[in-house]
């Protein structure tokens, strides 16, 4: 299978990468310091609100191109915004990727959370479709790829392909994906609840505790919605906080065990941000995973 191929080469730069002896890692603080990325092709409103937008970056030549939906992170919470991943998503254009980076509604905003925030990332991804009638997208090479809590989202929208007509969150016809890339996703929103990280988020953006309201859980967490049924790549920093791998580890067996094509990757020289950083060594790894699941020549 192509994308076990494509792994090689990745095993093969994490081995060349090594280990850093007393490296220093990225933090949340250093999200402010990133390279401003240059100015996307085309900045798209999905719908009426100031944050429901996305922004579109072509690469060179005349296409049509592969496309990535592309999620910041940022623990659900309105103070991240769409800025700190706009290097990666420049980074993945140079790459011949073109990118569909969105902003949406996150808690702390008006409307953010249960269920705005979901469909806000829905529709928005959704929208690629209509962009490809002006623009030269392949969408029979298209995937999706989150950080953080933009990760779950990544692989939320495999999953919700799934959910009842009787849902909420159920929109007809949801973009048919390729595959996902989640970059320290989080897969598991009971465990983050249950973490009580991201300053209690979870509450907000489903609502509730899980033994509260389960079936939101249900629709919304996607290790209860596996099998995704696409081929999924998630990287970990192998210096981010054991929980994080921990919840990667769990969501990569569950998912498996459904009968999902799904790789996990430990990126030796990466904390949590490393690799949304196009200036680390970290970026190669995130670089080749992208590639492969769009199944692009090297």
């Amino acid at each position: 299978m192509r994308m076990r191929q494509g792994l090689l080469t990745l095993g093969l730069i994490m081995l060349a990468a090594g280990k850093v002896a007393g490296a220093q890692y990225l933090t949340a603080a250093d999200l402010a310091s990133f390279p401003q990325a240059p100015p996307p092709t085309e900045t798209v409103a999905y719908g009426t609100g100031p944050l429901q937008f996305g922004e579109l970056r072509l690469p060179a030549g005349p296409g049509p191109h592969p496309v990535a939906v592309v999620i910041h992170g940022g623990c659900w919470l309105a103070q991240y915004d769409i800025a700190h991943i706009g290097s990666l998503v420049a980074a993945l254009t140079d790459a011949g990727i073109a990118t569909w980076s969105l902003e949406y509604r996150r808690v702390g905003d008006d409307g953010g959370g249960w269920p705005g925030t979901f469909e806000d990332i829905a529709r928005g991804a959704d929208l690629v479709r209509t962009l490809a009638r002006e623009y030269p997208l392949d969408l029979d090479r298209a995937i999706a790829i989150g950080h953080s809590a933009g990760g779950h989202f990544a692989l939320w929208l495999a999953g919700r392909a799934r959910l009842s007509i009787h849902s909420p969150l159920y929109m007809t016809d949801p973009i048919a994906l390729r595959g996902i890339l989640g970059l320290a996703a989080a897969p598991d929103l009971a465990r983050v609840h249950a973490s009580g990280a991201c300053e209690g988020a979870m509450d907000v953006v489903v609502g509730g505790a899980p033994d509260e309201v389960p079936g939101r859980y249900a629709q919304t967490s996607p290790i209860e919605m596996v099998p995704l049924g696409i081929p999924q790549i998630l990287i970990s920093g192998a210096h981010d906080l054991p929980r994080r791998l921990e919840a990667a580890d769990a969501y990569a067996a569950v998912a498996r065990e459904a009968g999902d094509d799904v790789e996990l990757i430990m990126a030796e020289e990466s904390a949590h941000f490393e690799m949304i950083d196009p200036r680390s060594t970290t970026w190669p790894i995130v670089r080749e995973a992208a590639r492969t699941l769009l199944q692009l020549e090297r």
